[in-house]
């Protein structure tokens, strides 16, 4: 019986019909609208949201022309700290979402670190104060609508990451959950306790009532409404995009890494029951809950990788399609001393600065659109780089070769690049959409048609592994010269 996955991201929702082997049966995609109201401000509308989500579902499920019936679970994957608050009694949306790589709550955060509590903030929740994270992003809308507060104190408002919502509307208003990997991004949970944390609910003035009950990521959450696609159908699987990748790649044992490249570049590496704190800007947070034991991770963000080829087509004009930067990056043999840091919305880890901004660096007569399409492409490997090094620091285990994911690691450049600039192997799955299949595993998993982690790691399939061929001392040249160009980017906004 085939299981369905809700991939809902950031640009688009998307709805793939798996079978039990994690063959792609039916693929289904419709991207939304980007609201930016303001520099640095990100916002999605949630019926938008909502509405190429199930239309996404129907679709996929009538490509196949399979019956409801036949469908064994749904399971979800989400854009993970985007915020949304709506009523109970209607669910209608209070506002517009604040997506991740919103920047608005900055200043909420520079109070807090000003207060002397983002240590408090850290050791309970794994995470930093920053403007990322869902918690400030909910004290936001609350400060800015009068009465809200109080509302939310009776019951009448609730709050959630995106699978919190899609699950409310999925299942008719009857069941607001979210599972653990979800909780642990919204600077309210604590990671060690798996209870939501009563002194930062207090700190951030946020009623624990509008908050979602936490469960294991596999297991049945509800059932949708039978109207929605002609029968009830078990909802059994949430997490996180990016724990749902790592879980579709089959990094099961401690010390396995993914990275996958979307929107942004998130790289994540399974620590197993050890939860590790980072001297080094990386984030401890959970991977999964499965069979009522808690798997840890150590997490590296990088807010904008797929993102800077985006504005190269849609800013500059420069390619007519995301895949075309393969074409024009060959164009030249190496970036000719361009550097560019992406920097739109700030920079992740290991740096942590909210007020840097792009910047291009070492622009001549002789620059190209080729070189600055490769100085792009060269931007995503750097980061990525800075992320792995600071995870080898932290946890003291050498990541001996990267698996990813997401729709940028089908540019074969890209990946020679990021094998390159690692100095280690680089391997490519067959299945690309790791985080709607690992949704739809962990579904699998929660009603029984997948029988664990084992029948999982035997479908995980190599499509091709790239080999670093540059010399050492020239990474270590390459890798200088990048450290130079993000120090000129960092508080640029603050100035």
């Amino acid at each position: 019986m085939p299981i369905l996955s809700l991939d809902q991201g950031t640009t688009s929702s998307r709805a793939i019909l798996f079978s039990t082997e994690g063959e792609p049966l039916a693929v289904s995609q419709k991207e939304f609208a980007q609201i930016y109201p303001q520099p640095g401000h990100v916002e999605h509308d949630p019926e938008e949201i909502w509405k190429t989500q199930l239309g996404t579902a129907r679709r996929s499920l009538r490509r196949t022309g399979t019956p409801p019936q036949d469908v064994s679970a749904i399971g979800i994957a989400n854009q993970r700290e985007t915020v949304v608050l709506w009523e109970k009694a209607t669910g209608q949306p209070i506002a517009n979402a604040i997506v991740w790589q919103s920047r608005i709550t900055a200043p909420v955060c520079e109070k807090l670190v000003a207060d002397g509590l983002e240590e408090e903030f850290r050791t309970r929740t794994g995470l930093r104060l920053d403007p990322y994270f869902s918690g400030t992003k909910i004290k936001y809308l609350l400060d800015r609508n009068r009465g809200l507060r109080n509302r939310a104190r009776r019951g009448e408002i609730l709050a959630g990451t995106i699978d919190s919502y899609l699950l409310w509307r999925l299942t008719g208003g009857r069941v607001h959950a979210t599972d653990y990997s979800n909780a642990s991004r919204t600077l309210l949970f604590n990671i060690f306790e798996l209870d939501w944390d009563d002194q930062l609910l207090e700190i951030l003035d946020i009623p624990r009532a509008m908050l979602p009950r936490v469960q294991d990521s596999s297991g049945v959450f509800g059932e949708t409404e039978a109207k929605l696609f002609g029968k009830s159908i078990p909802i059994a699987g949430i997490a996180g995009d990016q724990q749902a990748a790592l879980f579709g790649q089959a990094c099961f044992r401690p010390g396995m890494a993914k990275n996958t490249y979307g929107t942004g570049c998130f790289l994540l590496m399974n620590t197993g029951s050890k939860a590790i704190r980072s001297e080094r800007g990386l984030l401890t947070t959970i991977g999964w809950g499965l069979g009522g034991k808690i798997t840890y991770c150590l997490e590296g963000s990088v807010f904008i990788a797929g993102a800077a080829v985006q504005w190269l087509r849609d800013g500059l004009g420069l390619i007519k399609r995301a895949q075309d930067i393969e074409k024009l990056a060959r164009t030249v043999d190496d970036c000719g001393d361009t550097y560019f840091v992406p920097a739109f919305v700030g920079l992740g880890t290991p740096h942590w600065d909210p007020h840097a901004r792009g910047t291009i660096l070492g622009v001549t007569r002789g620059t190209s659109a080729g070189h600055l399409a490769r100085a792009t492409l060269e931007a995503i490997a750097f980061q990525t780089q800075e992320v792995v090094l600071a995870m080898q620091q932290d946890s003291e285990v050498r990541i001996s070769r990267l698996r990813v994911d997401g729709g940028a690691s089908a540019n074969d450049l890209l990946m020679q690049i990021q094998a390159d600039i690692l100095g280690i192997p680089v391997q490519r799955p067959t299945q690309l959409e790791t985080t709607a299949l690992g949704a739809a595993y962990l579904a699998g998993i929660g009603v029984g048609v997948l029988k664990g982690t084992t029948e999982v790691s035997r479908n995980q399939e190599i499509e091709r592994t790239f080999e670093s061929t540059m010399r050492p001392r020239g990474r270590r040249a390459r890798l200088a010269r990048w450290e130079q160009a993000v120090a000129k980017s960092k508080q640029w906004a603050d100035q």
